[in-house]
């Protein structure tokens, strides 16, 4: 029997199950080296006996990784979040890896905080689904962190665009968003306002200037003062057209950058006392789940959320990534009820 207050030793399971300390540590701690199913199953025993608990922290020091994947999202609450985790931890369960999460709010100081904590991990790879900062002090500390990731022999994918060091899987949200201006304008749309999210973060940026450049390519203005900045969340998107609303502005179409962000729009157009699609016309990006219970139907451009998830990780994970794992993601368009076709003047 073992001391009951003191931590058992993995050379007391060795002992106990009569076999070599490393016969022991093979059968237990995950080795690719194979161990006799015989011996295997003694060694099994003897730590359930025991009440053997393996020594994760150690492990991974002696393998140069853990059996962990760390997911860093800007916000678990956001579904546009919870989908890519949920592709994430499809292929992790498959692997048998072990998921972490980490949610920062967007915040770049907490980020690169985060990034700090998850090294002494020793995960074997990390996703970074948060969109990326554009000030390169915020930059350059997350690419430090990334570099010491690696150097320690993790893997790190970036969703979003490329970055100078870790993987990416890149998504095409300016041409998205150029796509979806020029699907508005064909069904009629001239008058437009854009709730553009934080103006600090790159996928926010990338989908409101696609726009406004698909929409000048076709002779439509959107002055800069009808490109709104807000809180990148139902919230941001409900006081900001709240208050456009309240200033006597009425657009004849609402985009806003994210799915979350249109949701809060059409209940602000609702709380003015008009009709979403009707009165105000509103169109989203990222195709979220819970769009499925919103009414009017929102039109968005369609991401593979779950798809990107999985991609993200096959790719940290793979020794020589392929054409396929790399390829940015494209974005489709999606007309639904919230943006009829509107009659020529």
């Amino acid at each position: 029997m073992s001391d009951p207050v003191g931590t058992v030793t993995l050379s007391q399971v060795a002992d106990h199950a009569g076999v070599s300390l490393a016969t022991a540590s093979r059968a237990l701690n995950g080795s690719t080296r194979r161990v006799k199913p015989e011996l295997q199953k003694k060694v099994l025993a003897s730590a359930a006996a025991l009440g053997y608990s393996a020594n994760v922290l150690a492990q991974a020091v002696a393998r140069g990784a853990s059996k962990t994947v760390a997911i860093v999202l800007g916000d678990i609450a956001d579904p546009y979040f919870s989908a890519i985790a949920s592709g994430v931890i499809r292929v992790a369960e498959a692997k048998g890896l072990v998921v972490t999460m980490a949610a920062t709010g967007g915040d770049a100081g907490r980020e690169a905080a985060t990034l700090v904590a998850i090294k002494g991990q020793r995960p074997q790879a990390v996703i970074l689904a948060g969109s990326r900062h554009i000030d390169e002090e915020s930059a350059e500390r997350m690419t430090r962190e990334v570099a010491a990731i690696e150097r320690l022999g993790g893997r790190v994918t970036v969703i979003g665009p490329r970055s100078s060091t870790g993987r990416a899987v890149a998504v095409r949200n300016r041409a998205g968003a150029a796509d979806l201006a020029d699907t508005l304008i064909d069904l009629g749309y001239r008058d437009f306002a854009i709730i553009a999210g934080n103006p600090d973060l790159v996928t926010a940026v990338e989908r409101s200037a696609g726009f406004v450049e698909a929409a000048a390519a076709r002779g439509v203005a959107i002055a800069p003062d009808r490109v709104i900045a807000s809180r990148f969340s139902r919230d941001g998107g409900y006081e900001s057209v709240g208050a456009l609303l309240a200033s006597g502005v009425r657009p004849d179409c609402v985009f806003a950058v994210a799915d979350v962000m249109a949701v809060g729009a059409m209940a602000a157009i609702r709380d003015a006392g008009l009709t979403p699609g009707v009165d105000v016309a509103v169109a989203g990006f990222d195709d979220i789940q819970m769009l499925q219970d919103v009414t009017p139907s929102l039109t968005t451009v369609a991401l593979p959320l779950a798809e990107i998830g999985a991609r993200a990780l096959e790719l940290a994970l793979a020794d020589n990534p392929d054409a396929a794992l790399t390829a940015p993601i494209e974005g489709r368009v999606v007309v639904r009820d919230s943006t009829p076709p509107r009659r020529a003047d």
